[in-house]
């Protein structure tokens, strides 16, 4: 590796330091490079000078073993240290350079281990489940700003997504979709059952009182009246006629009647009401059930989706809907923006006030991302040992060593000071053998 070596035996590195920390970070190496080799140095100059001080006095030959065995370690440590990433000096020993000897090997088993020991199922969910999801979108979307955002951006999509829909035929097979399921509807038990609803909470009274005082407005007013008498006046003996005995009679029924309705009107329990429930009760029944009702039905709603009015009103629906949605999108009106800003700042405040809401969605996104995850994990681990494998490995070497050269240079010196020590100690156990 190039940062292991002495200055001498380096080459330009390819990686280029473009942070004040990087370059602060490369100095310190080189400071520290420069300080290895001057032990180096030192220890081999030391061995020299002792060995040639040896014959002055017996202490040289402890400096001097001291001295080259710290020289032997240093350089040890050195080849030990420069073999990891390079081959020494160039020269082709086996099992050196053996990050970049190995660097396919090491791709795949990096891959590996992020697979297996990174993106198994337990570990992913249960940091998942330390996320609030639903309290960071509550809060997102209370942000007006943020919600004029995001209304602004779905405004720009919808037009695409108009065009979109129109020319994939989208469009034609929804409105299939869309006749079919109507088609598919029997809507006589569905009117049954709106109409049974609607006589439950005595909204049929209200009709019925809407129909008395028709019925009275219309038996008082002078044409109807004169009408009823024409037609009792041919009914009655010409001799009652004489006597007008037509226009008594056509009064009494009037007066009769419009008391009749007054009083059913007056009256919320009056007998005739009880029969108009039954009336609409037994019809509400026979709707649900009558053949012949229910095939009236399935044929008029098959008349009212066939005809070419319906077509032409949801096109021009449609036409209108995307025109409004373009005009939007483009500024000239801030109607639509402003109404699904204030929707999504709505759902915010909801979302944040029902706890529930908020858990559910917690426990649904840990679901759909637990499982994305173990779809996906097989292709992380790939792509990871893909871009392993395509690094320069003289930019990686570059960059280990400007964020842990500095500590390994260390080992420098404790080479050299170990085996300074060892070599020490080795001399004296001679000495003193030598004596006895």
């Amino acid at each position: 590796m190039t940062g292991y070596c002495d200055s001498a035996m380096t080459t330009p590195s390819p990686f280029s330091f473009d942070t004040p920390a990087d370059a602060e970070r490369a100095a310190e190496l080189r400071r520290v490079k420069a300080l290895a080799t001057l032990v180096l140095a030192f220890t081999l100059a030391l061995f020299v000078v002792a060995k040639w001080l040896l014959n002055v006095h017996p202490a040289f030959g402890f400096v001097a073993a001291f001295a080259e065995a710290a020289t032997i370690g240093g350089l040890a440590d050195w080849y030990a240290v420069v073999a990891l990433f390079k081959r020494p000096l160039g020269l082709p020993i086996p099992h050196t350079a053996i990050i970049q000897s190995n660097q396919q090997r090491i791709a795949d088993k990096l891959g590996e281990f992020i697979e297996v020991h990174f993106l198994e199922a337990g570990p992913v969910e249960a940091k998942l489940k330390e996320i609030d999801f639903g309290t960071f979108i509550a809060d997102w979307l209370r942000d007006r700003k943020r919600s004029d955002d995001l209304a602004r951006f779905a405004l720009r999509l919808l037009p695409e997504a108009f065009s979109a829909t129109e020319t994939s035929g989208l469009m034609t097979f929804i409105i299939r979709r869309l006749n079919s399921q109507l088609q598919s509807i029997d809507l006589a038990p569905l009117a049954a059952g709106t109409l049974r609803g609607f006589v439950q909470q005595g909204r049929h009274q209200i009709l019925f009182d809407d129909l008395l005082r028709v019925m009275h407005d219309t038996l008082t007013q002078v044409e109807t009246m004169a009408m009823i008498r024409e037609k009792v006046r041919a009914e009655l003996p010409t001799l009652l006629r004489l006597y007008r005995a037509d226009k008594f009679l056509v009064n009494k029924i009037v007066a009769s009647a419009t008391a009749f309705f007054e009083e059913v009107r007056a009256d919320s329990r009056h007998p005739f009401r009880g029969e108009f429930d039954r009336m609409v009760l037994n019809f509400v029944d026979r709707l649900g059930t009558d053949k012949a009702y229910v095939e009236r039905i399935d044929g008029l709603k098959r008349d009212l989706l066939a005809r070419p009015e319906l077509a032409d009103l949801a096109r021009t629906v449609w036409a209108n809907t995307k025109s409004f949605i373009e005009r939007s999108a483009a500024g000239e009106t801030q109607v639509l923006q402003h109404h699904l800003a204030g929707m999504f700042v709505k759902a915010g405040e909801v979302l944040a006030s029902d706890a529930e809401l908020r858990g559910e969605i917690n426990q649904g996104l840990v679901a759909v991302l637990r499982s994305f995850v173990a779809d996906q994990k097989s292709g992380v681990s790939t792509f990871i040992s893909d871009q392993v494998k395509s690094w320069n490995m003289a930019q990686l070497i570059s960059l280990i060593e400007v964020n842990i050269g500095r500590d390994l240079q260390y080992i420098r010196f404790n080479g050299s000071l170990i085996g300074g020590l060892a070599g020490l100690a080795l001399y004296t156990i001679e000495f003193l053998l030598r004596l006895l």
